[in-house]
């Protein structure tokens, strides 16, 4: 029962922050983080501990299916560039350093084990970072840039962590063993992915149940990463491509009522997880900071934490001035109307590496026990690191983003404004084409309605939301109303709950069609 108390407690705990930070404009993981550092040093805290190899299956993998519905394939593409720097070259710069780093402040720490570390720190988690610009309005091409990176970059930076686990685990890897298994992985992982999309999707497709639907999505999910990890390939890689297809593929076919409610489980499913990764390692703080007071390596341990996270900090800032200046030297003498990287645009992008729920899973990965049986070397140590890093990047970053982008000027031309109006022109327009030819007086008041619906995108305000309506307000405020009316009958028991719920579900959708997503 205690185990149940502490779960809801721990849950509504993470409510609070999240809604606290909605309240100042940070974004939810810095507060998680807060959190879990807090919950270290609360003595009546339970002690629960997960299993290393569940980690990363249980924390990455509904994660990374939900970033790839939202990644898009031709932003990708205009931007393969940017996101491949950021994917390979900021990964391995950051991998290096922190190895380096390391090292020399650890002398007995084992390559292995430091090139691990290195690769759980790298990736970082833009969730953090695009829940700020969303709300300050950072240029949209900055936005897909960093989104790009956050799906693509835990592939990268866990294969390192993978290769590096496994020559500890066998002692060594040579490099002629190497390139085979990074070929394997990387192409079979991609090729497995699509085609596991392929063969799945027509049972989703089938399906006409929320509740079903959501446990088959989930089910597929973990499946797909087991089955990749079993024949080993890359869970990441795998997953990432299975997603991809699947959203580029099978959106279309959802019917309304199943696309709503289940886009918004996924969404409670990633805030849950996130809760509980900052939960379980904040549970982990405080026996590890024991075992380092009683070893006498306290104050070491937190000096080489400090320092690996000033070196993924600087590592980041590195390599994108390095592209940056690499670009402008590209463009020297094409017209100036060629837009060119800013300052302001690499400091932003350098300091949206905020780390998250992948460094963590990946720390939560690491084997407690090496093949023989002895502990495996430096672990408390990782552990502790990973956290530095989280906390300290989602603070320090996490609460002077906005303002930082701010000072810059950097703001939105709002291109995905632009292409929804004329989606909208389009869609419409065609909608109008299929009813041209009916007569009745639905067809007449359809005709109408949407008709009004193309004038307002064709000849529109920039400054108008993009979820107005025509009439909406006047919509909105009519729907209250009916709401209000279907309540008193209720409470008059005119009608019963059933015709009620009925009601109230129609009129509900009524809202969301008259901008009432708000």
């Amino acid at each position: 029962m205690a185990t149940f108390e502490w779960i809801i407690a721990l849950l509504l705990g993470a409510a609070l922050l999240a809604a606290l930070a909605q309240r100042v404009g940070a974004p939810y993981p810095t507060f998680l983080a807060l959190g879990g550092a807090a919950l270290a040093f609360v003595p009546s805290s339970p002690n629960w501990t997960l299993d290393p190899h569940l980690a990363l299956t249980l924390f990455v993998a509904p994660v990374l299916v939900d970033a790839a519905y939202d990644t898009s394939l031709r932003d990708l593409r205009r931007n393969w560039r940017p996101v491949a720097g950021l994917v390979i070259a900021a990964v391995g710069t950051t991998v290096v350093a922190v190895a380096l780093v390391a090292r020399w402040l650890v002398p007995d720490l084992p390559w292995p084990i430091a090139i691990a570390l290195g690769a759980i720190v790298a990736p970082p988690d833009a969730a953090a970072a695009t829940a700020v610009m969303r709300q300050v309005g950072l240029p949209h091409k900055l936005l897909k840039i960093l989104e790009g990176e956050s799906l693509l970059n835990d592939a990268s930076a866990l294969l390192v962590y993978r290769l590096a686990i496994m020559a500890m685990l066998a002692g060594q890897l040579s490099p002629g063993a190497f390139v085979p298994v990074l070929l394997l992985t990387v192409v079979g992982s991609l090729a497995a992915g699509v085609l596991l999309a392929r063969l799945l999707q027509p049972v989703l497709r089938g399906m006409q149940d929320v509740p079903i639907t959501l446990i088959v999505q989930f089910a597929f999910t973990f499946a797909v990463w087991i089955a990749a990890e079993a024949i080993g390939l890359s869970g990441i890689l795998t997953l990432v491509a299975y997603a991809m297809t699947v959203a580029r593929n099978g959106s279309r076919d959802m019917p309304a009522r199943m696309r709503v409610p289940i886009f918004a489980a996924w969404e409670i499913v990633v805030f849950v997880l996130n809760a509980f990764a900052f939960v379980l390692i904040g549970m982990q703080l405080r026996p590890i900071w024991q075992r380092l007071e009683a070893s006498g390596t306290q104050s070491g341990a937190v000096a080489t934490a400090l320092a690996v996270l000033a070196a993924t900090i600087l590592a980041r800032f590195a390599w994108v001035f390095v592209y940056h200046a690499f670009k402008r030297w590209r463009l020297r003498g094409q017209p100036a109307e060629v837009a060119r990287p800013t300052l302001g645009s690499g400091i932003v992008l350098s300091w949206a590496g905020m780390r998250g729920i992948v460094t963590l899973a990946a720390a939560f990965a690491i084997p407690e026990t090496l093949p023989g049986g002895a502990p495996f070397p430096h672990r408390d140590l990782i552990l502790l690191c990973a956290f530095a890093v989280v906390l300290g990047t989602l603070v320090l970053q996490g609460l002077t983003m906005g303002p930082l982008i701010r000072a810059f000027g950097l703001r939105d031309d709002d291109p995905v404004g632009r292409e929804i109006r004329l989606a909208r022109t389009h869609a419409y327009g065609a909608l109008i084409e299929a009813i041209r030819d009916e007569d009745s007086l639905a067809a007449k008041l359809l005709r109408k309605e949407y008709a009004a619906v193309v004038d307002l995108n064709a000849t529109h305000d920039a400054d108008a939301p993009l979820e107005e309506v025509p009439g909406g307000p006047l919509r909105r405020r009519a729907i209250a109303a009916a709401r209000q009316r279907a309540f008193e009958l209720r409470q008059g028991e005119v009608i019963g709950d059933d015709a009620y719920r009925v009601l109230v579900r129609e009129l509900d959708w009524a809202e969301l069609s008259a901008g009432g997503t708000r």
